[in-house]
């Protein structure tokens, strides 16, 4: 897609680390790939230089809904089944262009993070072994107001993406009914997750209780099918719109990004229609530039047409009219008002 120009296709040792290097010319940076011929998806036999190029396919996609935003290190040196491990810091001897933000932990813990400022962005955390990129629901510009809602559609133990493809239609359903727009993705793995591109008015607390309000709604239509328990116990073979994703600081695996699997396969983003037939596992970094080159972007539309919170967020207040509590948070943040116990049911049942 004209986003990056190889410079020295045939490669060159770089004089002080004795490996092989790759120089790019991309967005106006210069980024080096050392050891471009290592494999990172061993089943699919794709290499660094392979997911370079893939990033460079996909690059006005994944701008369009990952720029701007911090983003979560998910390192793999050794490529996919390898050892591996999250890193928020840009480290100590990135190049002088390489944009970051200053993003927090519910506990008050600050970290430089990475901005996904252009595909240069991308391809450096390539070469820094990332496999995919975890992408916080704001802009680093406008860190106060989360523009994403995420329903994550989590498959539980006894279900499969069958039954995934049936929480969506749900989903898809009822937001319809709301008069909100969702675009639904493959994760990259089991699940689907379904964006709402938001007015930049609601912190990402409002966007949660929303997230809550949709969770419970879909179970209450569905409590053979769809669950929003946060307890795994109570869930049973339903899929769980996990609503905590939404919850501030959360990070989402971004879409058009390659997940950390030995076969490629990538969070694609889907139209409606293709939740009901696609196969998950063929959506990898070797299919999906053909596949946006011959359809185009299902989710181009997305963000010229922000959505409002208002029809949920009356939602939860008819939830709060039942006298439904809040649910329980993560372990990580602190007690929340309204926020009932947070100890598993079980644990909590006297002998």
């Amino acid at each position: 897609m004209g986003q990056g120009e190889d410079r020295t296709p045939a490669g060159r040792v770089d004089a002080v680390a004795g490996k092989e290097v790759r120089a790019l010319e991309v967005s106006g940076h210069e980024v080096v790939i050392s050891s471009p011929d290592k494999v990172y998806f061993p089943d699919l036999g794709a290499t660094k230089w392979d997911l370079v190029q893939y990033y460079i396919a996909v690059g006005d996609p994944l701008l369009a809904v990952a720029g701007g935003r911090p983003a979560l290190l998910e390192r793999y040196p050794e490529g996919a089944g390898g050892k591996s491990f999250f890193q928020k810091r840009v480290p100590a001897g990135a190049p002088a262009w390489l944009e970051s933000t200053v993003v927090a932990t519910p506990n008050g813990t600050t970290s430089n993070a990475l901005v996904i400022a252009d595909v240069a962005h991308v391809l450096w955390a390539v070469n820094m072994g990332c496999l995919g990129l975890h992408v916080w629901p704001y802009r680093a510009a406008d860190p106060a107001h989360a523009d994403e809602l995420r329903i994550d559609l989590d498959p539980q133990p006894g279900t499969d993406f069958d039954d995934v493809r049936v929480a969506a239609a749900h989903t898809h359903v009822l937001l319809e009914e709301l008069g909100v727009e969702g675009y639904p993705k493959t994760t990259g793995n089991r699940g689907v997750h379904v964006y709402v591109r938001l007015e930049p008015r609601w912190d990402s607390i409002e966007v949660r209780s929303c997230a809550l309000a949709l969770a419970r709604e879909l179970e209450r239509r569905h409590p053979e099918r769809i669950t929003a328990n946060w307890w795994k116990e109570e869930r049973g073979a339903r899929v769980f719109v996990d609503f905590n994703q939404n919850a501030p600081h959360k990070t989402v695996f971004g879409a058009w990004f390659a997940r950390p699997r030995a076969g490629g396969q990538v969070s694609t983003p889907l139209t409606w229609a293709e939740v009901d037939t696609v196969q998950p596992d063929e959506l990898t970094v070797a299919t999906v530039p053909t596949r946006l080159a011959d359809h185009g972007d299902p989710w181009a539309a997305m963000g010229e047409r922000p959505q409002s919170l208002e029809p949920l967020l009356e939602l939860a207040e008819l939830d709060r009219a039942r006298g439904l509590l809040d649910a329980p948070w993560p372990p990580e943040y602190p007690k929340m008002p309204d926020e009932p116990t947070r100890v598993a049911p079980s644990r909590a049942r006297k002998p």
